[in-house]
């Protein structure tokens, strides 16, 4: 039997072919079956761009925003599960006070859904510098790292502040804190390439993420994954 990470009680693990080839070789479930009804998958209904709530085929109210600013060179985003109060409580002691074995449930409830996205690159969006030295890890890196292949690509640039911390205006006003790293060649073969990250909000991030990348990558396809819309 195991201890669930999330309510401390003791289950049976379930054990499946995929999950004995899985990305860890000895990797068990490591929740159980009652914590994981707390998590409210994307329905069939959902934006078609974002996976946020929308008519099916239809843009939710972002979308329609950015679709302002962009026309139709929209971030096309795979996301998991609907942000619920269950993933709040999740992220608020991973992100905020920094419980780094909550990247075990992260992986978990991320990597069969992930492992059937592909592309050339994966590129995690980057923690800001100062950040990383107040929790002394990158909290999306430590997602997926043993999930797939990471590149990195980009950096954050200091003194940004955290998303998490703004109001959904400030994350709209805020400006662009992404750059290509140097050292990256912009003759590199890049086809594909997939932005991974925990939330999508407004999609602010991910956006300027895409937008850093487009102008050493012109050529290249960009999407994103993010475990909750």
């Amino acid at each position: 039997m195991k201890k669930c990470l999330l309510c401390g009680q003791r289950f049976i693990p379930a054990t499946s072919f995929l999950r004995i080839f899985s990305f860890k070789k000895s990797h068990e479930q490591c929740f159980c079956q009652h914590c994981l009804t707390k998590f409210a998958p994307i329905s069939g209904e959902h934006c078609k761009i974002c996976y946020g709530k929308a008519a099916v085929n239809k843009l939710c109210l972002d979308c329609l925003e950015w679709q302002k600013v962009y026309g139709n060179n929209l971030l096309h985003n795979h996301a998991i599960y609907r942000y619920n109060d269950a993933f709040h409580e999740i992220m608020k002691n991973y992100k905020r006070y920094g419980d780094y074995v909550l990247r075990e449930v992260l992986q978990e409830l991320s990597f069969e859904h992930l492992k059937k996205i592909k592309a050339d690159f994966y590129v995690p969006i980057p923690t800001s510098p100062e950040h990383i030295t107040k929790r002394q890890f990158d909290t999306v890196t430590e997602i997926y790292s043993q999930l797939v292949p990471l590149s990195f690509l980009l950096a954050k640039k200091e003194g940004q502040g955290a998303q998490g911390e703004r109001t959904r205006s400030e994350r709209l006003k805020s400006k662009q804190s992404f750059f290509v790293k140097e050292g990256i060649k912009a003759d590199v073969n890049i086809r594909s390439v997939l932005l991974l990250d925990d939330i999508y909000t407004t999609g602010r991030t991910l956006y300027y993420a895409r937008d850093a990348l487009q102008i050493a990558f012109p050529q290249a396809q960009i999407s994103s994954f993010t475990i909750c819309r």
